[in-house]
């Protein structure tokens, strides 16, 4: 079996779905194909010479509009993976029920190669070649953080914005996944990670899903591989370990990887990273062949970095019983299939990352409503739980029953809601219903093989009504 590429990869799995639709051959080609994709090459003068970038912006689906998809610094971009994640976009934004279309940017650049000054110019450039063509717009086109971009790169290409569009009173909306002082939300830094988090929760509440992948009992206990410990990876991490007791066993990083069985200190791990480059010298058995640990012993395994980690060439040898992909792309369609033969289960990136999507569907909503959620209704929240405590306590008194709320229920009841609950129980909700959406289909239907192929079912089948609807 020949490895094929990431675009060709999902457009085989996409096709798989649509073979088990009911859709006209026209309206699956529709749907399937990029609808255009921008490429742009800017010169910048940097260090006394003219230094040329490139640069795309790739746009799926216009079913919805705007497009939604984020923007990646990286010397290996090129056209076919940008239109792939495009798609990607398309089908996870329809997924989790955000009101998007699919688009996606890249740009051929080694960020860690320009000091921060020389990295807004460049950035600047760029932002300025697509928003004058409307492909960043709060309207058309909303970008956000990938991979080698963040808060700071959002926030230079809003300000960039701005300054083209002087009298846009949404301009804010323009990105997302900007710093909380410069328009964006809290809980967009965490929000993929804790998407990922949010997935194995629900998949765990489900005992038929669970026996499925030859699983038991809760997230307690469950030993985890991550391989990458970026925003995601991390943010995945800490919370599976500090909050559902999962043991992280492994963690995969650029210059190898550490084990230690009997659970890693991610915290710790993302500070030595921090200041060291790598994970060589932590606590814990150092292997070199990082990539030979994905192959280790595991109950969970999360690939949170690059696409393609997991192909044709170490598929039989992948010994976890579950597999959450936290990136894009990170199992190759021929893996795919060894790893169902092999009884794995394999809960689709489509669906698993698509946490920082839906938080920034919530930023977008934030910017364009100009006020911040929990705003309005807080402190009244706090105000009518204190009269319920208030009116509990006097009767307890005067029945002479002696009782009391403890302090910590009375502050947790009494606290009202801020952004950053509220935008976690958005998330969780999303997680919940979107993966009860997936899990229908799979169960109900013999023909359908894998979560994979139940996700791209239901959000390719909201893709057409979306269309359908408007008259195609």
């Amino acid at each position: 079996m020949k490895e094929i590429s990431f675009r060709e990869s999902v457009n085989l799995m996409v096709t798989k779905a649509m073979s088990l639709m009911d859709l006209s051959p026209g309206l699956q080609e529709k749907i399937r194909v990029c609808n255009s994709t921008y490429t742009v090459r800017f010169g910048v003068k940097l260090r006394g010479e003219i230094h040329t970038f490139t640069g795309y912006r790739s746009v799926h689906s216009e079913h919805m509009e705007p497009v939604k998809g984020g923007i990646r610094y990286a010397l290996n971009v090129n056209q076919d993976e940008v239109e792939a994640l495009a798609g990607l976009m398309s089908y996870k934004c329809a997924l989790v029920e955000t009101p998007f279309g699919g688009s996606k940017g890249g740009l051929c650049i080694d960020p860690n190669a320009w000091e921060p000054d020389e990295l807004e110019r460049i950035t600047r450039r760029f932002a300025y070649e697509l928003i004058k063509r409307d492909l960043v717009n709060p309207s058309q086109n909303v970008p956000a953080p990938d991979m080698g971009t963040g808060e700071r790169e959002m926030a230079w290409i809003a300000d960039q914005y701005k300054r083209m569009n002087t009298t846009d009173i949404n301009g804010a909306a323009c990105v997302t996944g900007k710093p909380v002082s410069a328009g964006g939300i809290h809980g967009r830094t965490e929000a993929t990670g804790r998407g990922v988090q949010y997935a194995l929760q629900e998949f765990f509440r489900h005992p038929e899903d669970i026996e499925m992948a030859k699983l038991v009992g809760t997230l307690k206990g469950k030993r985890i591989i991550v391989q990458g410990l970026g925003n995601v990876g991390y943010h995945a991490a800490k919370f599976l370990s500090e909050q559902d007791g999962s043991i992280i066993t492994a963690v995969l990083e650029r210059d190898g990887a550490i084990i230690d069985d009997d659970g890693l200190n991610i915290e710790e791990l993302k500070a030595y990273i921090a200041k060291n480059g790598g994970v060589k010298g932590f606590k814990g058995t150092y292997v070199e062949d990082g990539a030979s640990v994905l192959e280790k012993d595991c109950d969970i395994l999360i690939p949170a970095a690059m696409e393609g980690v997991i192909h044709l060439k170490n598929a039989d040898r992948i010994s976890a019983n579950l597999i959450i992909e936290a990136a894009n792309g990170p199992v190759t369609a021929g893996a795919d299939e060894i790893l169902r033969d092999k009884g794995v289960v394999i809960i689709p990136d489509m669906y698993a990352n698509a946490g920082g999507v839906t938080v920034s569907y919530f930023e977008w909503v934030k910017n364009l409503s100009h006020i911040r959620f929990g705003r309005m209704q807080r402190r009244a929240e706090e105000m009518r739980a204190n009269l319920l405590v208030e009116e509990l306590q006097n009767l307890s008194n005067d029945n002479g029953l002696n009782w009391t709320l403890s302090d910590n229920f009375r502050n947790l009841y009494l606290k009202g809601e801020g952004e950053l609950e509220l935008v976690r129980s958005g998330l969780d909700d999303t997680m919940r219903t979107a993966y009860q959406a997936i899990r229908e289909v799979y169960h109900a239907r013999d023909d359908v093989d894998s979560l994979r192929t139940a996700a791209f079912i239901v959000s390719v089948g909201r893709i057409a009504t979306s269309y359908q609807t408007k008259g195609l």
